[in-house]
């Protein structure tokens, strides 16, 4: 049968269909059925032809076919493209990034007010969370999360609005409080929020107490219940067993002193600096591990990737997470200090390249956390997201195994009600290819000639000193590595 024809049209915001030649019109679409896309441009149209098989279309088309969306358009974005006039950067959800910072002139009023509210103190987990929100990552959220959000983030991994419009949201962003603070609340209609050493953070407006079920939250986010998850045994075993959400307004931006604050730009600040570059796509790599050439390679091939789909000034969001992270993962300070050595070394190019923390704390939940790694990077203006293989994942608590399958992460954020407007790139997998002394894409057919280098074997290739191979990471970020890992084994000897 010859392949029938159809037009999808993309606009920057939705995707409408169209027969353009005789053709089913039932909900089955044959094998191999071709399609032109046609993609609006600020200059000019541009039309591409791909071959799209089912249970690769975009979401309009598959809701109303009853399949799969696609991961990617090959050839064009779907939401805008390259070219000589700058285009513009992707909308954040709700149309408009939330600031909940209190105005600086308004302050002094916030703050006599807020001393004379109820106050709950919060844990460091909480103000990591408050961070989050102030800034807008979780637009279009106000807030800690009243019970009607927080039973849609649980059970859909997505929030309507009042006018009706699916944002994804896929992990619960809740204050838990204990009888005592619920009873101190009593009636009032506002809440001052300190931090934990009882300075002033912020006003909770208008507040919700609602019942904290533990298990489900934990059931629903993590879909396993087993001892030995580290969000969970360190954040909510511990909490209490009511959550308070309300609307915020935080009195200052929320800073840590640490040394680090100058890469904590928020969305609007990211936003105005892909403006200042001119970047006419944004593509966002999230970590929470040292960069090695590996990681190297899968961003500059997805920037040359970009480049041949036509895209001018493709710009690197390098954002490693920085709230807070289990104990044995590499700590912050010292995976900025190995990232910048990256920089200076050129195995990145600075000037394509933005080096930013991300607030969040990391849950370790998998394909439930990697949506909201991808949420808040539209917000932050990325319309790429770079997925990897068990993206958020962890080995299973109690059992000799992986928790999630390596590839659901990809696959439910392809799939994910909320995050249409995002492409989504899953990389290839990169190893040691001895036969060449880097890193490269690993290559089947020749499997013996490729060395793979876990994040154990590195960690014991540092803590001894002995060098990895050579092209496996930059020599500067090497010794970054052994500083941390050494310094840290003459403590524990210390001890």
């Amino acid at each position: 049968m010859a392949a029938s024809s159809r037009v999808l049209s993309l606009s920057p915001t939705a995707a409408t269909f169209r027969q353009a030649s005789s053709g089913p019109t039932s909900s089955s679409i044959p094998q191999n059925t071709h399609f032109v896309v046609t993609v609006p441009r600020r200059t000019r149209n541009i039309q591409s032809s791909v071959h799209l098989l089912p249970g690769s279309l975009p979401v309009g088309i598959a809701t109303k076919f009853g399949l799969q969306r696609q991961t990617m358009i090959s050839g064009r974005s779907a939401r805008r493209t390259g070219g000589g006039a700058q285009a513009a950067l992707i909308t954040p959800d709700g149309g408009a990034l939330v600031d909940l910072i209190v105005p600086e002139k308004d302050r002094p009023a916030k703050r006599q007010e807020a001393g004379e509210l109820p106050a709950v103190t919060l844990k460091a987990i909480d103000l990591e969370w408050v961070h989050v929100l102030s800034e807008g990552w979780a637009s279009p959220l106000t807030g800690f999360m009243r019970q009607a959000q927080y039973l849609q983030t649980l059970h859909f991994n997505a929030i309507r609005s009042e006018d009706g419009q699916i944002f994804n949201q896929s992990v619960p962003i809740v204050l838990a409080i204990d009888d005592e603070q619920k009873g101190a609340i009593g009636e009032s209609k506002a809440v001052a929020l300190k931090d934990p050493q009882g300075e002033l953070v912020a006003i909770l407006r208008n507040p919700e107490i609602y019942k904290h079920n533990k298990e489900e939250r934990i059931a629903r986010t993590w879909g396993c219940t087993a001892p030995g998850l580290p969000y969970v045994d360190e954040h909510i075993a511990p909490s209490g067993n009511w959550l308070l959400g309300g609307d915020l307004e935080v009195l200052q931006k929320v800073k840590y002193n640490d040394g680090l604050d100058h890469y904590r730009l928020s969305p609007a600040e990211l936003r105005a600096e892909f403006e200042r570059r001119q970047a006419d796509a944004v593509f966002a790599f999230q970590l929470r591990n040292p960069v090695h050439n590996g990681h190297a390679l899968l961003m500059t091939d997805t920037r040359q990737r970009l480049l041949d789909m036509g895209f001018k000034n493709p710009v690197l969001l390098l954002h490693p997470l920085g709230g807070w992270v289990k104990a044995d993962d590499v700590p912050l300070d010292t995976r900025m200090k190995q990232h910048d050595k990256v920089l200076e070394e050129g195995v990145l190019d600075p000037a394509t390249t933005v080096v930013a923390i991300f607030p969040s704390p990391m849950l370790y939940a998998g394909p439930t956390e990697v949506q909201w790694h991808a949420k808040a990077r539209i917000n932050a203006g990325a319309d790429f997201y770079i997925v990897g293989r068990d993206p958020a994942g962890m080995g299973h608590p109690t059992e000799d195994r992986d928790l999630y399958d390596a590839d659901h992460g990809k696959m439910v954020l392809s799939m994910a009600p909320g995050l249409e407007r995002l492409n989504i790139l899953p990389f290839r997998v990169a190893a040691y290819d001895k036969s060449v002394g880097k890193m490269a894409f690993f290559d089947p057919s020749r499997k013996e000639d490729f060395l793979f280098i876990s994040g154990t074997k590195m960690r014991g290739f540092a803590k001894s000193g002995e060098l990895p191979p050579q092209g496996f990471m930059c020599p500067g970020g090497w010794q970054v590595l052994v500083d941390y890992y050494q310094a840290k084994a003459k403590e524990t000897v210390a001890a």
